[in-house]
């Protein structure tokens, strides 16, 4: 028997891989993030599941219901929202199902901060402004921030940031930005990016902490930094471009 954590994406319940709803829809046991996972994707639970919203339940507890349904049987469905790579607790969960010799596999989701660029539309990376993005965060009581990653460390790239879990703390993160992007630098926050509710707030630095006073958000939010954000006038890429020779341009046996 086997524990399958999956992601579930950002929120919209179609947002789900094809995998995951498969694995889910053979799982008689559903462990899942109340608070964050759309209702809608239980509806894949066959028949009669046990389902148990994770949200009261401490990492013993969680524990318990995998072995006992192991004992049992019969496989799990954890759903974690987004992508289970990030912020998603699951490398505590895999060490104490090591511990018991309990398989498991994982299978990706939609990650908050791709919902959130496609919320946008936007690109992150342009050629010549940005062709890196950082996935990071502010420190917390629960997650300190490791010595060196600063968030003015990673703004000094002048790379497109990616700021989960820090909505709360956006005068800091405004202070910290500023030096390096500057008054004007493009910022947005996105609210849920693919619920029915979701908000998007853009503007600059000098003027996003007021736009978001007029329209609170909790910790959900996601603030995306940087000049891809509002850039219209940037080089076009050499990938398409005529001139530029790549594998598979030019060859007679591979055209339609």
């Amino acid at each position: 028997m086997t524990i399958h954590f999956i992601g579930a994406g950002p929120g919209a319940p179609d947002l789900i891989t094809l995998r995951g709803r498969d694995l889910i829809a053979a799982s008689p046991v559903c462990l899942h993030a109340g608070s964050l996972v759309h209702p809608a994707i239980l509806s894949h639970c066959p028949p009669g599941a046990r389902i148990i919203d994770t949200a009261p339940l401490s990492l013993d507890e969680i524990i318990a219901e995998c072995a006992a349904a192991t004992a049992r049987g019969q496989d799990v469905a954890r759903l974690h929202s987004g992508d289970l790579s990030v912020w998603s607790a699951m490398g505590e969960q895999l060490r104490r199902l090591d511990a018991l010799g309990i398989p498991y596999d994982v299978t990706p989701g939609v990650p908050s901060f791709a919902a959130a660029a496609a919320a946008l539309k936007r690109e992150l990376t342009l050629p010549g402004l940005a062709q890196s993005l950082v996935l990071t965060r502010t420190g917390g009581r629960a997650s300190p921030m490791p010595a060196g990653e600063e968030l003015a460390r990673f703004a000094a790239t002048g790379a497109t940031l990616a700021l989960h879990l820090s909505i709360h703390v956006l005068d800091r993160v405004v202070e910290d930005l500023l030096p390096f992007y500057g008054p004007e630098g493009p910022i947005a926050v996105v609210w849920r990016a693919t619920w029915p509710e979701e908000r998007i707030v853009a503007g600059t630095l000098s003027t996003i902490r007021a736009l978001v006073a007029a329209a609170p958000m909790e910790r959900t939010a996601l603030i995306l930094v940087g000049p891809a954000l509002a850039a219209t006038d940037f080089r076009e890429s050499a990938l398409y471009d005529p001139s530029y020779q790549r594998r598979f341009r030019g060859r007679p046996e591979l055209q339609p």
